[in-house]
């Protein structure tokens, strides 16, 4: 599948796009971070998240709002979460429903132009305004047949409630998130977000998709199921030396 966002999250990508794709994400690692939902409520990265949407009018306020909200300080109404994109509010949510959830998926494939369901999701919410704003003020229409693996692992949290999933497009945006919250390791945990890098790289500006841990396996391997492979969702093998990294949401203790 090809389209705008082809350098934001791949299952494949050349030496081309790779050096062009990381001079990117080095750009924006450097810039105010939407991966939304900030989890932190009162620490620097919320701030600035704040600060920066605050030119941004009633998206804005969406992102604000939830950045408190999903801290647990506040919490959202059905209606307000159904708002910002949710199914249900933020909420605690054992790691197993997500991946259970995931794996329901497995076959998905896209429709004509590339669409998904995860596009139309992504796309009717607030949070795609505040991602299109910040990587370059395109319209939100631009996502709509673009590279779906973050948009996949961003819907799974938004149909639990997972509290500080992240929501994005973009795999850097999405994993300098996590490093810049705290919620950044190295440890293959259950319902954990992995992020990949086809050169076998560490750096995550050269992170290039996506997915979900369903187990460490144990052998130097972890089983995932990701969005945007060979066009569809599916359950993968893959090698830890691929891994970048994993993003930690606040799941139920």
């Amino acid at each position: 599948m090809t389209g705008r966002f082809n350098r934001l999250s791949m299952d494949h990508i050349t030496a081309e796009d790779k050096a062009v794709g990381a001079a990117v994400g080095a750009v924006l690692a450097g810039a105010v971070g939407l991966a939304l939902i900030n989890p932190l409520a009162g620490d620097a990265s919320a701030e600035t998240t704040a600060q920066a949407a605050a030119k941004n009018g009633s998206v804005a306020a969406s992102v604000s709002n939830q950045s408190n909200q999903s801290s647990g300080s506040t919490a959202l109404s059905a209606a307000e979460a159904r708002k910002m994109g949710y199914k249900v509010p933020p909420r605690d949510v054992d790691p197993s429903e997500v991946i259970k959830l995931a794996e329901k998926q497995v076959g998905i494939s896209e429709g004509r132009g590339g669409q998904t369901k995860y596009h139309d999701w992504f796309v009717s919410t607030p949070h795609a305004k505040a991602t299109a704003k910040r990587d370059g003020g395109f319209s939100v229409k631009a996502y709509n047949g673009a590279q779906w693996c973050n948009m996949f692992v961003s819907w799974l949290g938004a149909q639990t409630g997972v509290k500080n999933m992240g929501w994005d497009a973009y795999t850097v945006q999405h994993a300098s998130w996590f490093k810049k919250t705290g919620r950044w390791g190295q440890k293959a945990k259950p319902g954990s977000v992995v992020f990949f890098d086809w050169d076998r790289g560490s750096s995550i500006g050269a992170i290039d998709h996506v997915g979900i841990v369903v187990k460490d396996n144990g052998n130097g391997t972890v089983s995932t199921v990701e969005g945007n492979t060979n066009n569809k969702v599916e359950k993968k093998v893959r090698s830890k030396s691929l891994i970048v990294g994993y993003g930690y949401p606040d799941y139920k203790a």
